[in-house]
């Protein structure tokens, strides 16, 4: 009898030893699997951050061409958006005020667009007309009636087609990406321009 018990006692002696030795490897195995996953996701942060920081224009690697095209576009921009809200304001002819208003309005829109290239470049765009586009600008605010509207068209036609041609220019030989993208965008705005212009001009002979 005393036999059996001990035999009994050393079986489970045994049996609670091999159970201890199961979870202590299982717990190595986990910590193991931890230690070799957990520092993977830093250098992959790493690198994503670098990715995006590297985009985007410096100002420094503008070309001669890119530096005057974007100063006389946003020259030109505030100047078309001034005379249009004129036109708007002091035309007689409903087609010349719907034209000085449609103007104005995507003129806005194209030099916001130019104002988010330079912020993102770091390039101080004018911020003033030149001396010649306000005097055309006080010139034409002095004319009333007929007299204004016959001036404001003429001068978009002009106008137009000097930008038509340098907006032209710019999208086969500009340097810079993102201007040259802007003008070849803005293109088809100007050519509708001033075909409107034209088609003012020739009802009001």
């Amino acid at each position: 009898m005393k036999n059996s018990i001990l035999t009994l006692l050393a079986v489970a002696a045994m049996l609670s030893c091999n159970k201890k030795d199961t979870v202590s490897t299982d717990n190595s195995v986990d910590s193991t699997d931890m230690s070799s996953t957990a520092p993977m996701d830093s250098p992959q942060t790493l690198n994503d951050s670098a990715t995006v920081s590297s985009t985007g224009t410096d100002a420094n690697s503008l070309s001669t061409q890119d530096k005057s095209f974007v100063d006389a576009a946003a020259k030109g921009g505030m100047m078309e958006v001034m005379m249009g809200e004129l036109a708007a304001v002091n035309a007689s002819n409903a087609s010349v005020k719907s034209l000085g208003k449609m103007i104005a309005k995507d003129h806005k829109m194209a030099n916001d667009e130019l104002k988010k290239w330079a912020a993102a470049a770091n390039y101080s765009l004018p911020s003033t007309m030149d001396a010649s586009q306000q005097k055309m600008h006080d010139d034409l605010k002095a004319k009333k009636g007929a007299d204004f509207d016959k001036a404001y068209v003429d001068m978009m036609v002009n106008d137009h087609k000097k930008d038509i041609a340098a907006f032209k220019i710019q999208s086969k030989d500009g340097t810079d990406v993102n201007l040259k993208a802007f003008a070849t965008k803005t293109l088809p705005t100007l050519e509708n321009h001033m075909m409107e212009s034209e088609k003012v001009k020739s009802a009001m002979k």
